[in-house]
């Protein structure tokens, strides 16, 4: 019975997810992971391409972040990188994310 307890919030809060961590979109920015935890992924999609009658990500900036509000903005960002598409983009984003939570 605890165990259901403790997945019910997740579900409620109904945010899709990537191998395990949620994904949070607003606009063209997409956040991979927890903001409980020290580092989350910013995926920043910066062009799109038009692929039959769907719009799709183009190019998609990936950062490697702290979570920590007290640190400047500037300074939250760990690593860098961008990507030709989302899968590329997510591909990226879920190997340095369980690296830099693993550490």
């Amino acid at each position: 019975m605890s165990e259901q307890k403790a997945k019910a919030p997740q579900q409620e809060q109904g945010f899709p997810s990537y191998k395990g961590k949620p994904l949070v979109r607003s606009g063209d920015t997409i956040y991979y992971g927890s903001m409980a935890d020290k580092y989350v992924v910013k995926l920043d999609i910066k062009s799109k391409k038009t692929v039959g009658a769907l719009e799709v990500a183009d190019k998609v900036s990936v950062q490697l972040m702290y979570t920590d509000p007290e640190i400047r903005t500037r300074k939250q960002i760990v690593k860098t990188s961008e990507k030709d598409g989302l899968y590329l983009a997510l591909d990226i984003a879920e190997a340095w994310l369980n690296k830099a939570l693993s550490a």
